[in-house]
């Protein structure tokens, strides 16, 4: 019955002593100041998309399983790192690891206007093996321009993410770059690996044998030693590009060099997910340990929409990982955690109430305020308020309350404000426009 496998959990433990529980392996808990550092990363993010006319996209957290199927039964992500199960209607269903083929489902169900530029952030979920920078719930932020073809869409998506790696400041980040082709092209490329590394497959990593019969072009990514040789010398996708892929390759790269943006082409770039063609890239942060330093990446993924049940449309994006961000940010020593602002911490010697109702008041106004809860000394509330990181006391006292008035005492580390006396008395009613003189 629903729910019978709960409610016999949750009486064999009934009778148990309480045990403090802790976060699952490979999650963990976001809390200040790093909390409001990613924050902080992702509205900056939401800025960079959102003036170039994209639009926000919240697909869900729970997707049917066959969404994510499509980004192909070959890959790690499907077969071996996925969060799937049945739901209590029957429903297989999956956490999304990505979030493009959600995204893409979303184009096929509602069939916006195109181009439909989209922008997301949100969590993800995979089973895969925690290391630094790499969790089971990881949070990514990305667009997806889905509906043209254009070369200079290619261009423009690129140009996106390297603007946001410079507005966090981010500048050892290097843009590697490959084309996979057409349907076509990808198909004869692949056969090509596959053949190759069948014929060195006696040298090859047990892992890579492995893959080699799910998905050859995924062999390409392996940094283990005993397949470097048959790596190295295997295809490359140029042998197999028709005319009309090598030419919309030439125009991405001449667009990145006329924004002036650097780019490596390195022939090995498959990515992990078997929808992409054309053009795939993906961005390396040069301060990371190089087994570790991808940051994000994407491409076009022509064929999407269509293996949903929609119409043949194009379409491209990127996905960058804000955990992975963050670390090469600290490798950089760059953008730090904001500092905690309040604009006032309300001091009250007089039992509470009036710090109830000024920090309504100030909040009202729109100055950030807060107080301390229970009773406290005069020296304890201080020393609340040193540590709250408040620009200003307001303190309240017998004297105060009886004449109508509070005390304005700037606090440490604010004291040096040109022209601002360090501690006057103000009329309580002139409080609000007091502060935001000084703001």
């Amino acid at each position: 019955m629903p729910g019978g496998s709960c409610a016999v959990a949750l009486a064999a433990v009934a009778d148990r002593p309480a045990e403090r529980l802790q976060s699952l392996t490979g999650m963990r808990d976001v809390l200040w100041p790093e909390s409001a550092r990613r924050r902080e990363l992702v509205d900056r993010f939401v800025g960079t998309a959102s003036a170039a006319g994209y639009r926000e996209v919240v697909p869900p957290l729970l997707e049917d399983l066959r969404v994510f199927l499509r980004v192909g039964e070959a890959t790690d992500v499907v077969t071996k790192e996925m969060y799937e199960f049945t739901d209590r209607d029957g429903t297989r269903v999956a956490l999304r690891p990505e979030l493009t083929a959600g995204v893409v489902r979303a184009f096929v169900q509602h069939r916006p206007l195109t181009p439909w530029k989209v922008f997301y952030t949100g969590s993800n979920f995979r089973h895969e093996r925690p290391q630094k920078g790499r969790y089971r719930s990881f949070d990514q932020v990305g667009i997806e321009a889905i509906g043209s073809d254009d070369a200079d869409l290619d261009v423009e998506v690129i140009a996106l993410a390297w603007r946001f790696f410079e507005d966090i400041g981010l500048t050892e980040v290097q843009l590697l770059l490959n084309t996979l082709g057409e349907h076509d092209d990808r198909a004869r490329y692949t056969e090509a690996v596959r053949g190759h590394l069948g014929a060195h497959r006696d040298s090859l990593s047990e892992a890579a044998r492995t893959t080699l019969e799910r998905n050859p072009l995924r062999v390409l990514d392996s940094r283990r030693p005993e397949d470097r040789a048959a790596v190295a010398t295997a295809p490359t996708i140029a042998e197999f590009l028709s005319p009309a892929a090598s030419q919309h390759f030439a125009r991405v790269k001449e667009g990145l060099e006329a924004l002036g943006i650097p780019y490596t082409i390195d022939e090995r770039l498959v990515r992990g997910l078997d929808y992409y063609r054309r053009t795939t890239f993906e961005f390396a942060a040069m301060a990371l340990d190089a087994a570790q330093n991808a940051i994000g990446g994407g491409g076009r993924y022509d064929g999407l929409a269509e293996s949903m049940g929609g119409k043949p449309t194009d379409g491209i994006g990127f996905a960058l990982g804000v955990d992975r961000m963050l670390l090469a940010a600290d490798a950089e020593s760059v953008f730090e955690a904001p500092e905690a602002h309040l604009d006032a911490f309300v001091v009250d010697l007089t039992g509470g109430a009036a710090a109830r109702d000024i920090t309504h008041e100030l909040r009202a106004a729109g100055i950030s305020a807060d107080r301390r809860f229970d009773p406290g000394s005069m020296k304890s509330q201080m020393k609340a308020a040193d540590r709250s990181g408040a620009g200003h006391a307001v303190i309240v006292g017998e004297d105060e309350l009886a004449a109508g008035e509070v005390t304005v005492r700037v606090l440490r580390g604010h004291s040096d404000t040109a022209g601002e006396s360090v501690q006057e008395r103000v009329r309580r009613q002139d409080l609000v426009a007091h502060l935001q003189q000084r703001r």
